[in-house]
């Protein structure tokens, strides 16, 4: 079937001439919007570290600037010469940058980022740029410029930023089939990295936070895609019976952080008694504990890291814009190019100083020739402009050899426009003493060209000296261990049986009762037929009659559980016996301890640690010519094996019952049987847990 074929034109109406299919028409205004959020919206330049919106908006500032405080709302309004997307995405950009506390220097409320409370209307709130952005953000002569969206203006493209400023922000956005999210880093700590990689050295960076806390970057992966970290708020015991959060984790404010404590304490993951929030410049929220709770101040801290807000998970995702493409580069490499590209930056500022200071010379020396050597008295009897330029020309050229490039008619014009005032009082002395400060200043611009590298280093070095006061590291650096929820959760629920209908939960309160547990536990149960399952707490689950054993089951106390089992293999088969671990299970899967013959039963089920083991008394039917009636096992001096296993062979003989040896049975046994009761020998124990 051929596609349909549709007339389209420039405003949708009518046919027009051209035409095109639709997956065709499709495909390209897809790729051209995905272009356009990933360029012009969502990611950052690497050049600059900024994001078109926040450029355009340190460029308005930039324009306004005048030494003092301009209202928000005046540059958003003259940001919008430049960015087409309203005056909400500028205020936005401009207030986040803001609370950076880096490039805009602030005035009025702007917000509080522990709590999450907004900013105050654009029209109360000022700003102006700070000296470090004077510094490091702007230089016309190296901007690369572009017409605005209308083009009525010029914009640079990217502003020539002296510093890995993508790195010391942080940025987050979402583009069409791309996302950014670059964690912010520590001010010294960029420019001492940016310092190793300009001598070569190995950087090796990690994110820091306004908002502190204790973080994990064993897994960060340099900030690519794949790694992970983790951030704890600071908790303190202030007492017995109360908790005080004095930090947060990035990403979270007060009110977030508040809300998930008391979702956990209403599902029952913790006890709380009272909530308060303190905050005000900086962090602290008590938490008061019910005075009657049992439980462990630190298990409760625990709690709080495993269910509730105090502890999160951030995957980065370092992605940034170079030559017009998204690239996927680690931090590190960012901080490379970025300190790369701050050195070539000082070093074209380097060249247009030098070529200033140049043309200062040649001019400066070419005024005090022509006026000492009293060449503009030459022009006196000129009649036309050329005969002027000529009688210059001729007068300067003796002194031609002194200059570094040739003189040329735009420079003998300049000299024609000097006042007879300046050449009145032109003093000499002046004059020598400038041309030599012009020169010394040459060479120790040359000198710094000649060794751009160390340049780079002491302007490094002076920006830490200059702006690294009060930007210490936040956030602890330090390595934890996850916490397993089940271990610190409160019993909140109660587990009830009902063994012959085969139902389990927390509902069943009629029925038998097993164990205090949590409502995130899982149940393992075995049935008479020989069936395992473990399952999820629930109100009610139905799980196989006839249940024989059910506990809260814990996979890592699994380890010291050994399942002894007596058990006939179908209505006629023989009795095996066997003894084994748990080990790995999938939820709600049925397992079967037996070989899975129909009819099969257990005869006898008992938990013991792995160095010890219950006696059973294997009684047989009597049977004409069967003498021994009777067989002990002693499960201590057996092998541990796999779940999966079908067991050692007791007898094939049809028996009576299975039945524990009392403790003076036992006591008997051992005198006369003692072999009975050797151990088993000692094996590997990782091959308990292979399912066979």
């Amino acid at each position: 079937m051929s596609e349909k074929i549709i007339p389209v034109n420039g405003n949708g109406n009518g046919p027009d001439k051209h035409h095109g299919k639709v997956s065709t028409m499709y495909e390209s205004w897809f790729l051209e919007y995905a272009s356009y959020v990933i360029l012009e919206r969502a990611v950052p330049y690497l050049d600059d570290g900024l994001k078109p919106v926040q450029r355009r908006v340190l460029h308005s500032m930039w324009e306004l600037e005048d030494g003092r405080y301009n209202k928000v709302a005046n540059v958003i309004g003259h940001t919008m010469k430049y960015h087409p997307h309203g005056d909400v995405s500028i205020g936005d950009a401009m207030v986040q940058m803001g609370q950076k506390n880096l490039l805009i220097d602030t005035q009025g409320n702007w917000g509080n980022i522990h709590t999450g409370d907004s900013a105050a209307a654009f029209r109360y709130i000022e700003a102006r740029l700070s000296k470090f952005a004077l510094e490091v953000v702007f230089n016309p002569k190296t901007s690369i410029w572009q017409s605005s969206y209308d083009g009525r203006n010029k914009e640079p493209i990217t502003l020539p930023v002296k510093f890995p400023l993508v790195l010391a922000h942080g940025v987050e956005g979402i583009a069409v089939g791309l996302a950014c999210k670059i964690l912010p880093h520590n001010f010294c700590e960029l420019i001492e990295a940016s310092i190793d990689a300009i001598k070569g050295k190995k950087v090796d960076l990690v994110p820091d936070f306004a908002s502190g806390g204790v973080a994990d970057f064993s897994k960060y992966n340099e900030g690519l895609r794949g790694g992970r970290i983790r951030v704890r708020a600071v908790i303190e015991k202030s007492s017995k019976k109360s908790l005080v959060i004095r930090e947060i984790p990035f990403g979270t404010t007060t009110s977030s952080v508040i809300d998930s404590i008391l979702a956990a304490n209403d599902k029952g993951k913790i006890k709380v008694k009272k909530v308060e929030d303190n905050t005000s410049s900086s962090v602290e929220i008590v938490i008061h504990l019910h005075p009657d709770s049992s439980e462990d101040i630190d298990k409760t801290v625990e709690a709080l890291y495993a269910f509730t807000a105090c502890e999160v998970s951030i995957s980065p995702n370092s992605c940034v814009i170079v030559d017009g493409k998204p690239l996927f580069l680690s931090v590190n490499e960012m901080l490379k190019l970025s300190a790369l590209n701050t050195q070539e930056l000082l070093r074209r500022e380097l060249q247009i100083r030098l070529a200033e200071l140049e043309e200062d010379w040649h001019f400066s020396s070419l005024e005090k020739i022509f006026i000492e050597k009293r060449i503009y008295r030459n022009i006196e009897e000129c009649e036309t402009w050329e005969e002027v330029i000529d009688s210059i020309h001729k007068g300067l050229k003796p002194y031609k050899k002194k200059f570094f490039r040739e003189i040329t008619d735009e420079d003998v014009a300049r000299l024609t426009e000097i006042k007879i005032k300046r050449i009145s009082k032109f003093d000499s002395f002046k004059a020598d003493e400038h041309i030599k400060g012009v020169d010394e200043e040459m060479l120790s611009v040359r000198h710094d060209l000649e060794n751009i590298k160390t340049y780079a280093v002491n302007y490094f070095k002076n920006l830490l000296k200059k702006y690294g006061k009060g930007k210490e590291r936040r956030t602890q650096i330090d390595e934890f261990e996850a916490i397993v929820a089940s271990k610190v959760v409160i019993n909140n629920a109660k587990l009830y049986v009902n063994r012959a209908e085969g139902f389990i939960g927390k509902g069943l309160k009629k029925d038998d009762f097993v164990c205090d547990c949590s409502d995130i536990d899982d149940i393992i149960t075995i049935t008479a037929d020989g069936k395992l399952m473990v399952s999820r707490i629930s109100e009610k689950a139905f799980v196989g009659k006839d249940i024989i054993q059910v506990n809260v089951f814990r996979k890592d106390e699994e380890e010291n559980i050994v399942y002894n089992l007596v058990y006939l293999d179908g209505p006629k088969g023989a009795v095996m016996m066997k003894r084994f671990k748990v080990g790995g299970i999938t939820r709600d899967k049925a397992y079967d301890l037996t070989k899975g013959t129909p009819g099969s039963k257990v005869l006898f089920l008992e938990l013991s640690s792995p160095e010890e083991g219950p006696t059973v008394i294997v009684k047989l039917k009597p049977k004409p010519k069967l003498r021994n009636l009777e067989s002990v096992i002693h499960f201590g001096s057996q092998l541990i094996k796999a779940r999966g296993a079908q067991g050692n062979v007791i007898t094939k003989f049809p028996i009576l019952k299975v039945l524990p040896a009392t403790l003076d049975q036992e006591k008997l046994l051992r005198k006369k049987q003692p072999e009975l009761f050797e151990p088993a020998p000692k094996q590997d124990r990782s091959q308990t847990s292979l399912e066979l």
